[in-house]
């Protein structure tokens, strides 16, 4: 109540007589100033230590978030069916170089590069997958890295199977004359028969003697649409890609198949 009274009366003294107070302002500044000071430099001293805390903390948090991306996408690579039975060499892409001068299309295609090498036994023409397919084959090696030639390039062109029946075909970044433009990041499809194929068919890659460049079976995309008939030579259609290589992280290099010997000969038991 004293104090309640006392506030009372100096704010009807300062209204009715202005500045009446002031050597009160200037007392309690001069003597709570330098206490305020204080305060507002301990809580600022904190607010930076805190901050500090907090940022240090968001950058593990990052970090241990692109840990374990990377741990699930080794395991995607790893689980993939294009990985059963073969040897596998993880890596990450470290760079990227801009689409081919020879591309005619507008698909994205590129090349990378992965931090294995040589040293790691990397060798040219080898098959280079994600977990969900196909990347591109090895092109060049060096020591620690190697550049892969990508899906959508306009210098890869990949033998494939389409659908259950295993109709054949190759898969490239380049429209076949007479063909709609495609959009972008598609891949045209060219097989040797007409309406061997439809929308919705599975395409994979044929594979290679030796597995090089590619091993068959490799998911490379899907049938998206069929190109209209305008007197082209050969039937083609528009493929959607499975691996997005704009995105590409943990990558996998397939360092051996899993056919290591000679196929024995059969018998024919026909008449």
């Amino acid at each position: 109540m004293v104090l309640i009274i006392a506030t009372v009366f100096l704010l009807g003294l300062d209204l009715s007589q202005p500045g009446s107070t002031s050597f009160l302002r200037t007392g309690a500044a001069a003597a709570f100033g330098p206490l305020e000071r204080a305060m507002a430099a301990g809580h600022d001293g904190e607010v930076a230590r805190l901050t500090r805390e907090r940022d240090e903390l968001e950058r593990a948090r990052a970090q241990d978030a692109a840990t374990m991306q990377q741990a699930r996408e080794v395991t995607s690579v790893l689980a993939s069916p294009a990985a059963k039975g073969a040897h596998l060499l993880a890596a990450r892409v470290v760079a990227f170089t801009a689409q081919s001068s020879t591309t005619e299309s507008s698909s994205g295609g590129r090349r990378v590069t992965i931090d294995v090498g040589y040293r790691d036994g990397v060798t040219k023409d080898l098959t280079v997958i994600a977990g969900a397919g196909l990347v591109g084959r090895v092109i060049a090696v060096a020591a620690w890295t190697s550049d892969v030639l990508v899906v959508g390039d306009g210098d890869l062109t990949i033998g494939v199977r389409v659908g259950t029946k295993g109709w054949l075909g190759s898969v490239s970044a380049t429209s076949p004359v007479g063909a709609p433009p495609r959009g972008p990041g598609r891949l045209s499809l060219t097989m040797l028969e007409q309406g061997a194929v439809k929308v919705g068919d599975t395409v994979t890659t044929l594979g290679s003697v030796g597995g090089r460049p590619f091993i068959p079976d490799v998911p490379v995309g899907t049938v998206v649409s069929l190109d209209p008939d305008r007197g082209q030579l050969t039937f083609s259609a528009v493929v959607e890609p499975i691996v997005d290589t704009r995105a590409l992280d943990v990558v996998a290099v397939v360092l051996s198949t899993p056919r290591s010997v000679a196929r024995a000969p059969s018998l024919g038991s026909g008449k």
